[in-house]
């Protein structure tokens, strides 16, 4: 007999308090990663860029946020926004909610 899939909630089980970033692995395979990020006022320290060996699909859930890439664009997401950062593109979060959770499912793959 199968096993029925345990339902879970991308809203719930979020704390009161970040004092950081909330990254948790929804589901992992070979070339395939699924996150569910909730930042609060959180953004990339000064200097620092992300450099991923994998493309990175991120929909914003709730909230607003900035990704900054290293050209000199910036884009702006609020709710239900998402875009696609290739794989070896530097960015970093230059922005995310202070008074709401910014909630974002993130997929990673190659």
């Amino acid at each position: 007999m199968k096993k029925v899939p345990e339902i879970k909630n991308l809203f719930h089980n979020i704390p009161d308090k970040l004092p950081e970033e909330l990254i948790e692995i929804i589901f992992q395979k070979e070339n395939l990663k699924i996150e569910r990020i909730v930042s609060k006022g959180h953004f990339s320290p000064p200097g620092f860029w992300y450099e991923q060996n994998e493309h990175e699909f991120v929909l914003l859930c709730e909230g607003e946020a900035s990704i900054e890439f290293e050209k000199g664009e910036t884009v702006h997401l609020t709710k239900g926004d998402y875009c696609l950062i290739p794989a070896m593109v530097r960015h970093r979060v230059n922005h995310t909610s202070e008074k709401e959770n910014c909630v974002w499912f993130a997929i990673f793959f190659i």
